[in-house]
């Protein structure tokens, strides 16, 4: 049975930050799902490289203008292009803790992270629980601040579109 993708709407944390991407840059929306960011993002001009390992989840991008799709799977080694560079990086509701640093090396000067994913405490709420996948207080904090600019950070109880436990960064790579 082929599952159905209903588009939801894009995150407020992102739509809040993302004008502070170049305009019409090249965005990546890291592990995109069915492209909610990635279509937003598009039909503001930004060109998208829109990745996820989800091929049937990918395919509600086909034919959008501006967006590149394609399929891999970062925690079996699959990564497209490591050497292309960014204007802009997305990631919602993902964590692959190796892939953190190496986000940033993805910028260019200027370039913006958008980054919001579950932390400790979402297990109250169901899933994601296991640890490995939630980050630690101030986690995005500690990995961002030495490396980008944070332009906004936030982290706690969600009510909104569904209770959870959430840690949100905005930085800037350095010119």
């Amino acid at each position: 049975m082929m599952k159905h993708y209903l588009l939801e709407k894009p995150s407020p944390w992102i739509v809040k930050h993302a004008p502070l991407i170049a305009k019409e840059g090249r965005v990546l929306d890291l592990a995109c799902g069915n492209g909610r960011h990635a279509i937003c993002l598009a039909k503001q001009g930004y060109r998208v490289d829109a990745i996820d390992r989800d091929a049937q989840a990918l395919s509600s991008m086909l034919g959008v203008d501006n967006i590149n799709a394609s399929i891999a799977d970062f925690e079996a080694g699959g990564w497209p292009d490591s050497e292309r560079r960014y204007d802009g990086l997305i990631v919602s509701r993902y964590l692959y803790r190796p892939l953190l640093l190496t986000l940033a090396e993805m910028l260019n000067p200027g370039g913006v992270l958008i980054y919001e994913t579950f932390m400790m405490g979402n297990e109250h709420y169901g899933k994601p629980s296991n640890p490995d996948f939630l980050l630690q207080p101030d986690e995005l904090l500690e990995v961002y601040s030495p490396v980008l600019t944070i332009v906004a950070f936030e982290q706690g109880e969600q009510k909104t579109p569904r209770p959870a436990v959430m840690q949100r960064i905005c930085a800037v790579k350095n010119l």
